[in-house]
């Protein structure tokens, strides 16, 4: 799956899914811009890969503001040249139920992981447009399909999956190829902070009684940035284990 020579740009790459996601595009060839919130985490991320050979610049902005999103994508571009591939990957989780969620839990968890991917592609694809090719790969979840104490979540997931359809069909004329990921269960250290007994019960929960690996979503992204698909567009690959096949919670 060939990204070598390709520019990418990922977000919330400090650590977990994304972390793992810039590692696999830096080792097949592609240079990365890590992106985090947290200046230390992108700085160390960038450095390993740069450490083991590969190329990687890196820069703390909020990719739910704007004008923190522009200096990004420009400083992708000021960097590397052009920018190919766009990972929307950040994302945040305020689990509560419908009762007890607040206005903030759902405001908050809507702007970081939906509106994000919105000022990333709008932003990434005026450079896409103008180079005549793209990949945009958006980070969604299984949870889209419903999940107890998720509403939030699972809306902004969903979201996720609705926007890369649209973005699919107005930027395809350009060249630009938009697909999604929906991950399951996966080993991060979000899994690893939950109680004990509630990694237990997912686990259960599970089709196949394991939990997934960063690099498990990792390769899907690869695909999706890859040269290799240029004739998919518009789709959701679950990541996950096979919970895909149904939505009852763990109990």
């Amino acid at each position: 799956m060939n990204v070598r020579g390709r520019v990418a740009l990922v977000t919330g790459s400090g650590g977990g899914l994304g972390e793992g996601i810039a590692r696999r595009l830096a080792a097949e060839g592609a240079s990365v811009m890590i992106n985090d919130i947290d200046a230390a985490r992108v700085e160390g991320v960038a450095s390993d890969i740069r450490a083991a050979g590969g190329a990687a610049d890196g820069l703390a902005a909020d990719v739910s503001r704007s004008e923190q999103v522009q200096a990004l994508v420009a400083r992708t571009v000021e960097t590397f040249g052009r920018i190919d591939i766009l990972v929307n990957n950040v994302g945040i989780a305020k689990d509560r139920s419908l009762f007890k969620m607040s206005e903030n839990d759902w405001d908050s968890v809507l702007t970081v992981n939906l509106k994000s991917q919105f000022l990333c592609s709008q932003e990434a694809a005026k450079h896409m447009r103008d180079q005549g090719h793209g990949r945009i790969v958006n980070i969604a979840s299984r949870a889209w399909l419903g999940w107890w104490g998720q509403g939030n979540y699972g809306a902004s997931k969903g979201g996720i999956v609705s926007l890369t359809r649209t973005l699919a069909l107005e930027l395809g004329r350009y060249g630009i190829t938009v697909n999604a990921i929906a991950p399951g269960l996966i080993d991060t250290p979000l899994f690893q902070a939950l109680p004990e007994e509630t990694k237990a019960r997912l686990m259960q929960a599970q089709p196949g009684g394991s939990v997934g690996k960063p690099e498990d979503v990792a390769w899907a992204a690869l695909f999706f940035a890859s040269d290799e698909a240029a004739f998919v567009t518009g789709q959701l690959l679950y990541v996950c284990g096979g919970k895909s096949l149904y939505a009852t919670p763990a109990v």
